[in-house]
């Protein structure tokens, strides 16, 4: 429908109803000014408001993770012993694994 067509039967529908004093001093005008200031928003406006709502929602998601992540972490155990180990297996990592001449 063409919205020259409505807002004429609005229009006319509104007119054929008597007066009520409920209804605030200027309302249609207010109504009507409203409607014709409206502009359509275009494609890209319409996607930056969505990638906006998702990018909140990855960042409110992430914070969750890693509060979960951050509470259900072990408890640190003796770290001087780990460590060493670790030391010493980063160390020898490297003699550990088959070369090219053990075929």
């Amino acid at each position: 429908m063409n919205l020259d067509q409505l807002q004429n039967k609005l229009l006319r529908a509104a007119r054929g109803t008597s007066s009520s004093d409920a209804v605030p001093y200027a309302f249609e005008q207010r109504i009507m000014h409203r409607l014709t200031s409206r502009q359509p928003e275009s494609a890209a406006a319409l996607w930056g408001s969505a990638l906006w709502r998702g990018a909140l929602a990855c960042v409110a998601l992430t914070m969750i993770c890693g509060v979960w992540s951050y509470a259900s972490r072990p408890a640190p155990a003796d770290t001087a012993a780990n460590f060493s180990q670790d030391f010493q297996a980063t160390v020898f990592a490297s003699m550990n694994q088959p070369g090219e001449g053990d075929w």
